[in-house]
């Protein structure tokens, strides 16, 4: 069961090759702290290539990271401050993968200028088993054989004790 508990998590990064896969380590160790190893491949999996697309095409290579955590659902963020990154051009690809990978995503522009690019994962359950059904364990006669070299009075006779004497005590 998940926990109820909501959850956030920031990150502020400058984004390069090599910092992908740290970022993505982080972020796996953050959602296996919150119990939501379900969660990690496909979030690290988007959020490394929203990283990627962002190395490769933005100018200003500084990002943040922001993970909510509602009890249902995980919405993972990047947002940032390049203003001549087009999503619809340069990150078009990379969107494709994201709206395929995940539960719902969107993009939106702030009031500075600055992009936000956002997918949703939603905590599923255990995986679900054919139920099977099973014979019925032994009970204890039929696992216990009870043994048939003492007569029945012997075994099913109760122990005598002596009668006992209270003595008060003055």
């Amino acid at each position: 069961m998940k926990t109820a508990v909501p959850c956030y998590y920031h990150l502020d990064v400058d984004v390069s090759a090599e910092r992908v896969g740290q970022v993505r380590r982080i972020l796996a160790a953050h959602l296996n702290h919150w119990d939501l190893q379900t969660l990690v491949e496909p979030v690290c999996r988007g959020a490394g290539m929203l990283l990627e697309a962002i190395d490769e095409h933005a100018q200003d290579k500084h990002t943040s990271i922001e993970m909510w955590w509602n009890g249902q659902h995980l919405i993972t963020a990047l947002g940032g401050d390049d203003r001549h990154l087009r999503p619809d051009r340069h990150l078009r690809a990379c969107l494709e993968r994201i709206a395929a990978m995940s539960d719902g995503w969107g993009c939106c522009s702030t009031g500075t200028g600055s992009k936000v690019i956002w997918f949703s994962q939603r905590a599923r359950s255990g995986e679900r088993k054919p139920r099977v059904p099973t014979a019925p364990a032994p009970n204890l006669r039929e696992g216990r054989k009870v043994p048939r070299a003492l007569p029945v009075a012997v075994v099913a006779a109760p122990a005598v004790e002596e009668p006992r004497v209270l003595v008060a005590a003055r």
